[in-house]
């Protein structure tokens, strides 16, 4: 009866948002379908998937276990990898992907983010952290090689590791953004790195248990964001901590190259631990907010930009919500975290529901706040923040849309948040940070809260997405010595700092290279690869959903093929139609093609500066083309290569040989791991 009551709740909360027309709307009643969304979600579908599909088993040692090297397998605490997890996957897209899906409307962001955080998502997560613990903990590169074919598996690590090297450009140039000239996030960022540094080796001596490190990470990460505040006191200080986006750029890529060299136990883990409680806790007080304060939604459930003349993006609400709102529903960034760093520190399978599919509807909450945060904002003010072009031209469109937003308007707006202007801020981090800082500013009566709160709400997403970008960059240097090791052995051997340092530097001037285009694009650079972005990013969830559905048929398990297939038909219609509008539509506002040759145009009857500047515009919109076609030409190619597969075994055609590590006993390596100090309290009796 309790559970017929929260599904008869939450379809009632989604009836309301979907019916609504023209009244006012609680934003309470997304927290209410979120909420319904996820307890079903876990209590019933993910425990059918663990117990009667993939068969988790606790007696069976994990790679953690077994391969023990104290680098980059190492057995760790349930809620430092929760944390870890969490904290790696939960980039920009749940926070920025909903913000500028808001120019749809409300509906169209939150129906998607519901319906496919719980049965695409959560599911694309859980099989490949299932398959890769089941494999000693390799990549989707590798698996997708050994399961489908070699042939498969060499199209699938090229496009892993391109797919890769555009998704965290587009992750840095988002943290880029939201922390140049902004000396309070910078320093509660930096100040993250030595506190993380200070944890992992108080938690590696085996002096201090998780608590104690617990309870100092928590203690500085609070001295870190609270002291930021009071930088302006002393102006030399502040000026250190005050830096350009292109400054910033070149300390990002440094900060992932070390990332991915230093051990997981130093770094990347503890760092990742500790953000997540900042990242939880905030997001947990912006519900409570809502509960508080119960605010109504600004923004219409639909709006006049779904048929693709939208001024944020160009492009109709379908497919390109399910592209926009990328990691908030369903994200093939995640089966690179799924399958790299964290299981090789998993010391239980059943973890794997937990982590899997718990975090991933976790950061389906997190997208459904940042929803929100867009929709409690003026529409006015929310498209002239979102909007590239002069102030004037900005608000006579906002206007003529039926949005009126006047320039004393903004200029009120900026002046309040402490900015000098809220032109022209592409990229959704400052409308999240709008919103959540009226939200949160409304328990204060204090004149200052709301700048306060928008400069807190900046740092906690940068915060937020850059330990994407660490975890992110480790996961690609794996996937690099994959492919270099079948050009040369020795530079595979992960155990080796001379290769891992080699493939690191190599992978990060990739990624860092698209990164330094964005900085210094005249359009802010999310513009044109932001849809990059959620196209690369979809575009991976398919060939992971191949995998899941390969290991489904190997597995015996060819009547429970519908939860990989369903969604693996969804995200290909959704992506390569996206892709072939992306590329070839005629509107310059959407197709590249056309922006391309409209840019040429304008540059013929301007004046030289000017004219370069267009004309290195053009080039960067034919590079892209030449990126989204090459993805969508790899992956079609593993998708045949997957369907050919699929029929050979099912009419037995071939012999099934599913590769899976062999069984080792929970009990054979519980007497080693005992020995190790870091491990004690990982051992179940």
């Amino acid at each position: 009866m309790l559970w017929i009551a929260v599904t008869l709740l939450g379809l009632g909360s989604i009836a309301i948002l979907a019916m609504s027309r023209g009244e006012q709307i609680n934003a309470l009643w997304i927290i209410v379908a979120g909420l319904c969304a996820f307890a079903i979600s876990y209590r019933f579908y993910s425990k059918w998937l663990a117990s009667k599909v993939l068969l988790l088993n606790d007696q069976r040692a994990t790679p953690a276990l077994v391969q023990n090297d104290g680098k980059d397998f190492v057995p760790t605490n349930r809620w430092m990898v929760f944390g870890h997890h969490f904290a790696a996957i939960a980039g920009p897209g749940p926070l920025v992907g909903p913000v500028l899906a808001a120019q749809f409307g409300f509906l169209p962001g939150t129906l998607w983010i519901l319906i496919g955080a719980t049965l695409g998502g959560g599911v694309h997560d859980m099989i490949v952290l299932f398959a890769s613990v089941r494999r000693r903990g390799k990549t989707l590169g590798q698996m997708v090689k050994e399961e489908i074919g070699r042939g498969v598996g060499a199209l699938a690590l090229i496009s892993v590791l391109a797919i890769m090297i555009i998704l965290l450009a587009v992750l840095a140039l988002v943290v880029v953004q939201a922390l140049a000239k902004s000396p309070w996030g910078v320093f509660t960022i930096a100040m993250t790195i030595p506190i993380a540094l200070l944890m992992g080796a108080g938690l590696r001596s085996g002096l201090f248990n998780v608590s104690w490190i617990t309870a100092f990470g928590i203690v500085g990460l609070f001295f870190a964001v609270w002291g930021g505040q009071f930088l302006g006191n002393f102006p030399a200080l502040e000026a250190w901590f005050r830096h350009s986006d292109r400054w910033l750029a070149w300390a990002i890529m440094a900060y992932g190259l070390a990332a991915s060299i230093l051990p997981v136990w130093m770094l990347l883990t503890p760092r990742d631990y500790l953000s997540t409680f900042l990242k939880i806790g905030t997001v947990a007080a912006l519900a409570v907010a809502v509960l508080l304060i119960h605010p109504v939604l600004q923004m219409p459930a639909l709006t006049k930009f779904i048929d693709g003349s939208g001024l944020v993006f160009a492009g109709p609400v379908f497919p390109f919500v399910c592209i926009i709102v990328a990691c908030g529903a369903v994200s093939g960034f995640h089966s690179l975290i799924a399958s790299g760093t964290t299981p090789k520190m998993l010391e239980r399978e059943s973890r794997i529901r937990d982590i899997g599919y718990g975090a991933m509807i976790t950061e389906m909450m997190v997208a459904l706040m940042a929803m929100i945060a867009a929709c409690v904002i003026q529409p006015g003010e929310y498209f002239a923040i979102n909007t590239k072009g002069a102030p004037t031209e900005v608000v006579a469109k906002v206007s003529a849309a039926g949005f009126p937003v006047t320039e004393p308007q903004m200029a009120d707006l900026a002046h309040n948040l402490g900015e000098q202007t809220m032109f022209n801020r592409a990229g959704g981090a400052p409308t999240f940070a709008v919103g959540m800082a009226h939200m949160f500013a409304r328990v204060s009566a204090s004149p200052t809260a709301l700048a306060l709160w928008y400069h807190f709400a900046i740092m906690f997403e940068a915060l937020f997405i850059l330990t994407t970008i660490d975890a992110g960059t480790r996961v690609g240097r794996f996937l690099l010595q994959d492919l270099l090791g079948n050009l040369w052995r020795p530079l595979g051997n992960t155990r080796s700092w001379a290769a891992n340092s080699f493939a690191s530097m190599i992978l990060v001037a990739a990624w860092g290279w698209f990164l330094y285009q964005g900085v210094i694009d005249p359009l802010g650079g999310i513009n044109t690869l932001w849809p990059l972005f959620g196209l690369a990013n979809q575009l991976l969830s398919v060939i992971a959903l191949c995998l899941g559905t390969t290991l489904l048929i190997k597995m015996g398990k060819a009547r429970y093929l519908f939860i990989t297939i369903v969604p693996l038909l969804f995200m290909a219609v959704v992506t390569f139609s996206a892709g072939y509008m992306k590329i070839f539509s005629a509107d310059p506002n959407l197709g590249l093609l056309a922006g391309a040759r409209l840019a040429i145009q304008k540059s013929a009857a301007t004046d030289a500066g000017a004219a370069a500047v267009l004309i290195r515009q053009a080039t960067m919109y034919r590079i892209d083309v030449f990126v989204a076609a090459s993805f969508l030409v790899l992956v079609l190619l593993i998708v045949i290569g997957s369907a050919v597969e699929w029929y050979r075994l099912l009419v037995g055609h071939k012999r099934v040989q599913l590769h899976e590590s062999e069984f080792v006993p929970l009990a054979e390596v519980a007497t080693e791991l005992i020995k190790q100090p870091i491990s004690r309290s990982l051992v179940q009796t």
